[in-house]
């Protein structure tokens, strides 16, 4: 079973983002990771408004967490250590996903933004989030971004950080980058609402599969192979409800929510529905991220300011909380059950979660 340990809410300095730009449904606009160095228990946030990206040291600290009516959790104000506009080359237009690449081993970040016409840029950062000259490179799409914008997506292959997706929704096209060379384009039949690299136990987790969602699809692309344009599974939902968020866990399994209200978990041995959650968010599901504690956990955004954690097994909620207006950008920490929101009136809420035998222990 999970808890939240905290909840912090922050404030980005209005000298910082005066008037953030409206980005897109999906909010695909944070990125965060914790850190010990410079100071404990910390943690770096990535935000992009317009064709810039501002950093913000954020501290997290220990502390008792409250709950409010309807057992929503009531955040704690922290401060802002430190924020900045990021020193590194800016996007000619609104930028609309940005991921993270952690290099843990060597003690670097890789830093990856997209536009609304799929202009990559991604950017070496050391482990106090400062730029690294050494490594700054981008990509063009084949038709050098020409055309109406619109969302993109960007996510990084958990096994090599080098392998890059970029999704474009009106162009309808996955482009796959290698560094800053093309290796292939995907192209769906609908739409590409989001994208992730799936985790797969079965080949030693390497990661070779992406999974997109697409219109009221959730369709599986195989890097390897050529057949079919390299699609190699297709699940359909119901008709005109859209997909606008997928994620995996640590044991394989998918899941997938959207216009619905609805989460749904499958098995991706034969690709069959495990659990349902059904009309658990008041609104549209824009963001899905599995526990890394306990995979029977997930994460749930609502489009609005809802999130809350829920065990999908026995569709049991466990904790909720919300922002204070709608999101601009939402995202968890690679490899930690740290969550982070930005909201439309300049508010930032970070939650850290653990199991309560964790925490037991801690206490003793």
């Amino acid at each position: 079973m999970l808890e939240a340990k905290c909840l912090k809410k922050a404030v980005v300095p209005s000298s910082l983002i005066d008037d953030p730009s409206p980005g897109s449904l999906q909010c695909t606009r944070l990125a965060l990771r914790v850190t010990h160095h410079p100071h404990p228990h910390s943690c770096f946030l990535y935000i992009a408004s317009g064709p810039h990206i501002f950093k913000l040291h954020i501290a997290l600290g220990e502390s008792s967490v409250s709950e409010g009516k309807d057992s929503l959790l009531i955040p704690e104000h922290t401060e802002v250590i430190a924020s900045s506009l990021l020193n590194r080359c800016p996007h000619r237009s609104e930028i609309q996903s940005i991921a993270l690449a952690d290099e843990e081993s060597s003690g670097y970040v890789m830093l990856g933004s997209v536009d609304s016409f799929g202009h990559l840029i991604v950017s070496k950062l050391d482990a106090s989030g400062e730029d690294v000259d050494k490594l700054t490179y981008s990509a063009l799409p084949h038709d050098n971004g020409v055309g109406e914008g619109s969302w993109s997506g960007l996510c990084f292959c958990p096994d090599q950080w080098s392998i890059a997706a970029v999704a474009r929704s009106f162009c309808k096209t996955i482009d796959i980058y290698d560094q800053d060379m093309h290796i292939r384009t995907l192209r769906p039949l609908w739409y590409p609402t989001s994208l992730k690299f799936m985790q797969n136990v079965v080949n030693g987790n390497q990661s070779s599969t992406l999974a997109i969602t697409e219109g009221s699809q959730l369709s599986l692309w195989d890097l390897r192979i050529k057949e079919n344009g390299g699609c190699v599974q297709r699940v359909c939902g119901i008709p005109g409800d859209i997909f606008y968020a997928v994620c995996s866990s640590s044991n394989g399994n998918v899941a997938v929510g959207g216009a619905d209200r609805s989460v749904t978990i499958y098995d991706p041995r034969r690709w069959s529905a495990l659990s349902r959650l059904v009309h658990c968010s008041k609104y549209e599901i824009t963001g899905l991220s599995f526990s890394t504690i306990d995979p029977d956990c997930i994460y749930i955004q609502g489009v609005d300011y809802e999130v809350f954690c829920a065990q999908w097994k026995e569709n049991n909620k466990i904790f909720s909380f919300r922002g204070d207006s709608n999101w601009l950008g939402f995202s968890k920490c690679s490899g930690k059950d740290v969550l982070a929101g930005w909201c439309d009136s300049g508010s930032i809420f970070i939650a850290d979660v653990a199991s309560k035998i964790d925490k037991v222990v801690s206490v003793q």
